[in-house]
């Protein structure tokens, strides 16, 4: 098999008839969904656990198996050793290249430097580390059945020698305003894809891009929309519709299936971010009556950003963060406790401390309970 030749960009030949009743609904519903995040004081904080969920799942996608209350555990310190320890550290790794990402793009825009950053971050220190992290390939490779040679590929990305010149046009395309810029998006995410620039990690670091292009565009407030819920969910269509771009030019497919993707996941999200700021607004009175603190905010943004955590490691951030007496939280927490808003993970024991989680949040995060 040939390697693959990308199209020139932007495309020249779409079927607008088909695509544009498409554009306008998934710009209506990312418009709503983007309405809220603009209502919300510190969406970094309150949408936290829902970066955690889109790393679990982008990671699903590549067959990276395990769960948002995992993951949590593992940084509260439960889980040490083992395939399961470093599944979540993959996923670690995909939400910190989330965060870093995030940064970045407020004060530069997306750059081919930028790219390489974020794949370090993603391959540190996992079972890919060995695939050159942070460098763009410099050897063909091919998609296929384990241990198929090149003649057996279904997939062959264009040869290493043009690589560098497919990358230059992409970023060019990335300042360029197309028709629309989800239509936009859509092309971006599958040429980036279809390139195929690293020997592990393309579809991870491909799924990043996309909220950090519509922030770059200025189409969302804060690069923190998520579709690899609905990717995950319909994986084998999502592969399907990339195959038909490379062996068959067929783009309208593609876009047609990722402008269905953005308006159902923007309805999933508008409803799960409506959830958390209830269920914020719930605990800010609940923890205050609880407690009669005048710590209420500061324990609460702290519960809501690490919802499973060491007793220990929340006393020292309040202190560090917020100058709360280090005696002060442990009898916060236990007044907490009691009144069952958080659960014990594992009693103290000798030197161990007591691991507690917040399970409302994980389960509104994760779709398990409405408000």
């Amino acid at each position: 098999m040939n390697p693959y030749k990308p199209d020139m960009l932007p495309l020249s030949d779409l079927d607008y008839k088909k695509l544009l009743p498409l554009v306008g609904q998934a710009n209506a519903a990312l418009a709503r969904y983007d309405g809220l995040l603009r209502g919300i004081p510190n969406p970094e904080v309150m949408l936290s656990p829902l970066t955690t969920q889109e790393a679990v799942l982008s990671s699903k996608i590549e067959g990276i198996q395990a769960t948002v209350d995992e993951v949590l555990e593992q940084e509260a310190g439960l889980i040490k050793e083992g395939e399961k320890f470093k599944d979540i550290q993959e996923i670690l790794n995909c939400r910190r290249a989330l965060y870093q990402a995030r940064g970045h793009l407020r004060e530069y825009p997306m750059r081919l430097g930028f790219i390489l950053e974020l794949h370090k971050i993603l391959m540190d220190s996992v079972r890919g580390q060995d695939k050159n992290p942070g460098e763009f390939r410099k050897d063909q490779n091919w998609i296929g059945r384990h241990g198929c040679s090149i003649e057996e590929a279904t997939f062959v990305p264009p040869s290493p020698m043009q690589l560098h010149d497919h990358l230059q046009a992409w970023v060019r395309y990335l300042d360029f305003d197309d028709i629309d810029f989800l239509l936009q998006t859509a092309i971006v995410h599958a040429q980036f894809e279809l390139l195929h620039p690293f020997k592990d990690g393309n579809g991870r670091i491909g799924r990043i891009l996309i909220p950090l292009f519509l922030f770059q565009k200025k189409v969302l407030s804060e690069p923190m929309f998520y579709l690899s819920e609905y990717l995950e969910s319909h994986r084998e269509e999502y592969y399907a519709c990339l195959k038909e771009i490379s062996q068959n030019d067929n783009w309208n497919d593609w876009i047609a299936f990722f402008l269905h993707a953005v308006i159902i996941q923007s309805e999933k999200n508008s409803s799960r971010v409506e959830a958390i700021m209830k269920l914020y607004a719930e605990m800010k009175t609940t923890i205050l009556e609880v407690t009669r603190s005048q710590y209420t905010v500061h324990l609460l943004d702290a519960i809501f950003n690490r919802p499973i955590f060491k007793t220990p490691d929340l006393v020292r951030q309040l202190h560090d963060d917020h100058g709360v007496h280090r005696k002060t939280v442990p009898g916060l927490l236990r007044q907490l406790r009691d009144h069952g808003i958080l659960k014990e993970l594992q009693a103290s024991s000798g030197r161990k401390p007591a691991v507690l989680w917040f399970p409302r949040l994980i389960h509104v995060a994760e779709g398990r309970e409405t408000l």
